[in-house]
């Protein structure tokens, strides 16, 4: 890629290879989910009305498969294009990639033990039960103890019994009916963390930052539900804002934003009470 290309080209360049493929716009915004208007800021070259970071660059590829360019050349030409922070903040190395796959494939390791461990224990517990019960089944009765003759009873003369002193009445304390209960326990703490649900009423691009790792980056489908744990922070970038809706520890949250609209949000356990439907 030649270093003397001017910010106009890329988004010639897009436009141009759209309409090599007689693709509309609005074709392109129905299948990305997203509005036309950032569709046509894009090819403008105004990345204003993109979401920063990778979240921008997740648009940009989307765009490049749509009107079929190269992704990847796609990606590294739109941030030699506009090289600022907003662009190509986030964007890993190949050694922080090593790194990832390394921990993918460690964590696909750990995912297959547990999983071996989770089905051998059932079953050792069910041949125990069966070999428990065997045993119970097989076991002799008891011998029947051997008869003893009865005692000789012997008559005893009746004794008067001993005159009784008498005792003062102890009153008899009543407790009122309205009495208080004792003071119930104390509600249990908060949980830590937070637990975010996503619910799609339409078809919507959603990409999701938890605890500073990207656990979500595809095109949802109406219907769909994603429940995600958060330790710290979630930064969630959505396509169209009205195709969400959200609860936060199992409360409803407001909308993220009008029909049509890119919207980032961050949230974490400490500000999410400031999202709640109030």
């Amino acid at each position: 890629m030649s270093a003397d290309r001017t910010p106009g080209d890329f988004g010639s360049r897009l436009r141009e290879a759209r309409e090599r493929r007689g693709i509309t716009l609005r074709q392109i915004a129905n299948a990305m989910k997203i509005s036309v208007g950032v569709l046509e800021a894009l090819e403008r070259n105004d990345i204003s009305r993109l979401p920063g970071g990778i979240f921008g660059r997740a648009f940009v590829r989307s765009y490049a498969v749509e009107v079929g360019l190269d992704p990847e050349a796609t990606i590294q030409d739109f941030m030699t294009t506009f090289p600022n922070d907003s662009v190509t903040a986030g964007h890993p190395t190949s050694e922080r990639n090593d790194d990832f796959e390394l921990l993918e494939s460690d964590r696909r390791r750990a995912g297959t033990y547990l999983s071996l461990v989770a089905i051998s224990i059932p079953i050792a517990g069910a041949v125990l039960w069966v070999g428990t019960g065997r045993r119970v089944r097989e076991a002799p009765p008891p011998a029947v103890a051997a008869a003893r003759p009865a005692p000789v009873q012997r008559a005893i003369e009746p004794v008067p019994p001993p005159a009784l002193s008498r005792q003062p009445a102890v009153p008899t304390r009543v407790l009122p009916a309205d009495t208080p209960a004792p003071a119930a326990a104390a509600s249990a703490p908060e949980r830590d963390g937070l637990a975010v649900t996503l619910t799609v009423k339409q078809p919507c691009w959603v990409t999701a930052m938890i605890d500073g790792r990207k656990t979500l980056d595809r095109l949802l489908q109406a219907g769909e539900r994603q429940t995600i744990d958060v330790r710290r922070e979630m930064v969630l970038t959505v396509g169209d804002a009205s195709a969400i809706s959200m609860t936060l520890n199992g409360a409803a949250a407001r909308p993220l934003g009008k029909a049509g609209e890119v919207v980032t949000t961050h949230v974490t356990p400490n500000n999410f009470r400031d999202y709640l439907v109030r």
